[in-house]
């Protein structure tokens, strides 16, 4: 038997045994060891093996699943430039503190920098994210602690193996562990607030949920779907700064990272104190600051009733009360009636730039969602994939993806998920996010930022052979929704144009702003 071919046989089984039991293949040589020993591996039923022709899209779908199970998920190519196409992933990983096994098949080192053919130095090629560069077995569990892992592997000819071998005779399942740390509590005061990033500061909404059980302060979540306790459109009425120093902070906790609304990011930066909650502080965002920093999640006490959050929950009232007088049909509208409508149990992915900031400004608090986004970069690529990886492990799943998000991932298509997953895609003919941001209107907009496609999206995915359909009502929104059926199916979201769109946006934050001043005796 050749050396390649036991390499591969250890490493597979060693995985297995340390509870990692789904695989994403890209095929191609070198990685042909990790290939056949996945294959078998897959006959006998102990693993759960995916073949994915696109480097970097596999690497999406791989971190789909990691977040979909919060278990390590191996994605594993051949040397060369598909290596360099699950950068992207593995840094949005980093960033997220996500469970994301890169496997890469490299020649062996003596033949880098020799004009070998696909070789590069593929050591350390993803920055941060450490190398175990190796030609002989390692201790696999010890580097599985947590966060993502590049394993490199040498692999020298002959890649075939010679013989047969019952290799994975006898193997016992042990799945690593990955405990959270404890903190002391932290008392809460009149004037505290709790502020919930999208990406929750990588604790699990259960954790959460019992951390802030019985105390009443105002709680702002970026994901509103799931925190019943969050106060409705804090993002859309604190954007007035006269509103947000009427509902100063002593103190805020942010549990995580705020990276959406520059609204929130305010109130947090005029708090009197703030407190920073999350394990990333320990590695990946050393720099942070904070008065006061926690690694691990305090449990909360205090059980408050005073006026400060007496004046909370009038305040977003009133910001309720404002939208609900509005009754055309934006994009902004759209995400808040899909947030409403979705089933229970049901899984959620929202794209980077306006999708996910529609829903944490216009959504109503709710639970029985599971709500995921790439939030360690925010970046729009590899979004189709990422969703893909998601509903793989739910009965049902949805996401929602703007245009220009969707296009950038089309060759996820070529090798769509068989799971039951709507897409919703926001189509607004270009990149909406930068009409409401300082460029909008800046000479040569179009060219540069608005980018519209033109692109006839009905045909594109006609041409994949998946069935799609197009909607310009709430009643046909529901419909979708009501009419989910096994499989993959697209809906592409007729709305207002972009300019539109952002002036229709200023509206709403006017009438907002408009309601709750005159509830907190501004006007």
């Amino acid at each position: 038997m050749s050396n390649s071919t036991d390499l591969a046989r250890f490493t597979i089984r060693t995985l297995i045994e340390a509870g990692v039991n789904t695989f994403v293949l890209s095929p191609g040589s070198r990685n042909a060891p990790l290939s056949i020993a996945l294959y078998e591996a897959s006959q006998k039923g102990l693993v759960d093996l995916h073949v994915k022709i696109d480097e970097r899209g596999a690497g999406y779908f791989a971190l789909g699943i990691s977040k979909a199970t919060d278990n390590y998920v191996a994605v594993i190519c051949t040397s060369g430039t598909a290596v360099a196409n699950y950068h992207p992933a593995i840094v949005e990983a980093h960033h997220g503190a996500n469970k994301l096994l890169v496997i890469t098949a490299d020649r062996p080192a003596r033949l880098r920098e020799t004009g070998a053919n696909q070789t590069t130095n593929q050591s350390n090629i993803f920055g941060d994210i450490k190398t175990h560069d190796i030609a002989a077995p390692i201790d696999l569990r010890a580097i599985l602690t947590g966060g993502p892992v590049h394993l490199n592997i040498q692999f020298d000819e002959p890649l075939l193996p010679s013989e047969k071998s019952d290799w994975l005779a006898g193997i016992s399942v042990s799945p690593l562990s990955f405990p959270s740390e404890n903190c002391d509590a932290l008392s809460l005061g009149e004037g505290s607030v709790i502020v919930i990033g999208h990406d929750r500061g990588t604790f699990t909404v259960e954790e959460i949920r019992e951390a802030i059980a019985g105390v009443r302060i105002p709680i702002i979540a970026e994901d509103p779907l799931s925190f019943p306790e969050a106060i409705a459109h804090a993002s859309l009425f604190l954007a007035d700064a006269d509103v947000r120093t009427a509902l100063k902070a002593e103190r805020v906790i942010v549990i995580g990272r705020t990276t959406l609304s520059r609204s929130i990011n305010s109130f947090v930066a005029e708090a009197t104190q703030q407190i920073v909650v999350d394990p990333r502080l320990a590695s990946v965002d050393k720099k942070r600051s904070g008065d006061i920093k926690f690694t691990g999640l305090p449990f909360f006490t205090g059980a408050f009733s005073g006026e400060y959050f007496d004046k909370w929950q009038e305040t977003s009232k009133a910001a309720h009360a404002a939208l609900h007088e509005f009754k055309q049909f934006t994009e902004q509208i759209v995400a808040q009636k899909i947030a409403a409508q979705l089933p229970n149990n049901s899984a959620l992915f929202v794209g980077s730039s306006r999708p996910i900031r529609d829903i944490e400004g216009f959504a109503m608090p709710r639970t029985g969602i599971h709500t995921f986004a790439n939030r360690g970069l925010a970046g729009i690529d590899g979004n189709i994939s990422t969703a893909f990886g998601i509903a793989e492990k739910y009965e049902k799943s949805f996401a929602i993806l703007g245009d220009i998000t969707f296009m950038h991932d089309l060759s996820a298509l070529v090798a769509p998920t068989k799971a039951n997953l709507t897409i919703f895609i926001i189509d607004n003919n270009g990149g909406g996010i930068f009409s409401t941001l300082p460029q909008a209107g800046v000479e040569g907009f179009e060219q540069i930022f608005g980018t519209p496609q033109n692109a006839n999206l009905e045909k594109i995915i006609s041409g994949f052979g998946i069935p799609v359909v197009k909607v310009k009502t709430e009643s046909d929104i529901s419909a979708a929704i009501a009419s989910h059926k096994n499989g993959l199916q697209i809906v592409i979201v007729e709305v207002p144009n972009r300019a539109d769109m952002s002036a229709g946006i200023k509206e709403m934050y006017q009438s907002v702003s408009s309601a709750v001043r005159i509830g907190l005796n501004l006007a």
